[in-house]
């Protein structure tokens, strides 16, 4: 696998875009200083040249913490799955195609973080074997073998050290339930849960309603922008912070 510098490297692909944050003037807040590493967005597995496997997600959400993050005075970089919309202005962005592109990324960008937020909805298979040249239709049912995808927020929290990880879990049903398997299992700091089969709520809408969910409880909160909502996860991951900083003797 190659790494992610040779797809997606800093003056190597015009996917990849920066600037500096004395571009939108000098920001200072609560975050200055604080660099934030977040995921965006869909990933696509290829099946063939024209097809692949993917999902509904927007990026909204998780440009929407990009950009509560970067308005509080931290230096931003955006990983994002192919999306419709553009990245925040100020925000160094990374545009990746596959879960193990994203992979790729996000490991490369892990070390110089203090914070991450994983919002991307990874695909979590894709096809073992990629066709090279386009599937034709032949009247017979067509099977594919699929394997999983790299699981980025389990490496992220195996190496994650003093940092705040977030994840999410977009889910259908049982949805406290399910966030708490994930925290547990992933080692996560906080998972921010959303019933995504809601009609005002997760995949490529403004609104979401999210519950915020840690060891220190459960916190469900009523529909919100998804700025709104962004501002309550930051919130929620300083608060984390703080209370690990003050048991801490």
């Amino acid at each position: 696998m190659r790494r992610a510098c040779e797809l997606i490297g800093l003056g190597r692909d015009p996917n990849v875009t920066t600037e500096s944050h004395a571009s939108v003037g000098e920001l200072s807040g609560e975050l200055s200083g604080e660099r934030l590493l977040i995921t965006a967005g869909p990933t696509q597995e290829a099946i063939d040249p024209v097809r692949f496997l993917s999902n509904r997600s927007s990026g909204k959400m998780g440009f929407a913490v990009a950009e509560a993050a970067l308005a509080r005075g931290a230096f931003v970089t955006l990983v994002t799955g192919p999306v419709s919309i553009s990245p925040p202005a100020g925000i160094h962005t990374i545009s990746v195609r596959s879960a193990a592109e994203m992979f790729e990324a996000v490991k490369d960008n892990l070390e110089a973080s203090t914070m991450i937020v994983m919002a991307a909805a990874v695909a979590d298979y894709r096809p073992k074997d990629v066709r090279h040249q386009k599937m034709k239709k032949n009247g017979r049912a067509i099977t594919l073998d699929l394997e999983r995808t790299e699981d980025i927020l389990a490496s992220v929290t195996n190496a994650k050290g003093s940092r705040i990880v977030v994840g999410f879990a977009a889910e259908t049903e049982n949805v406290i339930a399910n966030a708490k398997k994930k925290l547990a299992e992933k080692r996560a700091d906080l998972i921010v849960a959303n019933d995504v089969s809601a009609s005002d709520a997760g995949f490529d809408v403004d609104t979401n309603r999210i519950a915020l969910v840690s060891t220190e409880g459960v916190t469900e909160l009523p529909l919100l922008s998804k700025r709104e909502a962004a501002e309550r996860i930051i919130d929620a991951a300083l608060q984390i912070r703080r209370s690990r900083s003050l048991s801490t003797p």
